[in-house]
């Protein structure tokens, strides 16, 4: 099983977002977010405004594609913070590939995405009732951070990471 994970991993590629991925940006997250929590409209402002919210912002958006089929998502947004210079945020995998490392390969990319950039620190927002993304997270080196304020009445865990 650990050996076809790895396989699987070695055909996922990584690529930047464009706009034919706009949709499947938005389907992804909603999807996560309907399966625990409810749509906020802070939400729909980056997803269904990408570009707007967060590309012409500084930030940037990459996407996991396996066999060229998109399969996760992950944003890198620019911050106006003294403390952290972006977020972490719409990080989404396909219920059908979740628990392949999607996930892991997305965060490092993203990572290593705000550290080509410059950046200090990268912050995120989530929650505990996520156990496997706070394990990824805590994976990726992201520790606890005090609380912040957040715009999400689904916040209830705030963490990052400094390089």
């Amino acid at each position: 099983m650990e050996k076809r994970k790895e396989y699987e991993l070695k055909e996922v590629q990584i690529v930047p977002y464009s706009d034919e991925y706009q949709r499947i940006f938005k389907a992804l997250n909603i999807e996560w977010i309907q399966k625990y929590f409810k749509v906020e409209a802070e939400d729909l402002k980056s997803l269904d405004h990408p570009k707007s919210y967060i590309l012409d912002k500084g930030g940037a958006i990459l996407i996991a594609l396996y066999a060229g089929e998109a399969i996760g998502v992950c944003a890198l947004v620019s911050m106006d913070d003294p403390d952290y210079d972006y977020e972490l945020a719409k990080m989404a995998v396909s219920p059908k590939a979740q628990g392949k490392g999607v996930g892991y390969l997305l965060g490092t990319a993203i990572l290593a995405e705000a550290e080509k950039r410059g950046a200090r620190s990268v912050y995120l927002e989530s929650n505990t009732k996520l156990t496997p993304a706070i394990h990824l997270y805590k994976k990726l080196g992201f520790e606890l951070v005090a609380d912040r304020e957040t715009p999400y009445e689904r916040c209830n865990i705030q963490m990052a990471i400094q390089f």
